[in-house]
């Protein structure tokens, strides 16, 4: 039972981490994005 808990927190901690990791390369391209652009001047 144990082990199955410390899998399963192990499994959930990865997945939290990942999650982070995307959702910063996302707000990364995001803003590269925003800065490289021009400007809409209309």
């Amino acid at each position: 039972m144990v082990k199955k808990l410390l899998l399963l927190v192990g499994v959930v901690g990865v997945a939290v981490l990942v999650a982070q990791r995307i959702k910063a390369s996302n707000d990364e391209r995001a803003l590269w994005h925003e800065a490289t652009t021009a400007p809409d001047l209309r």
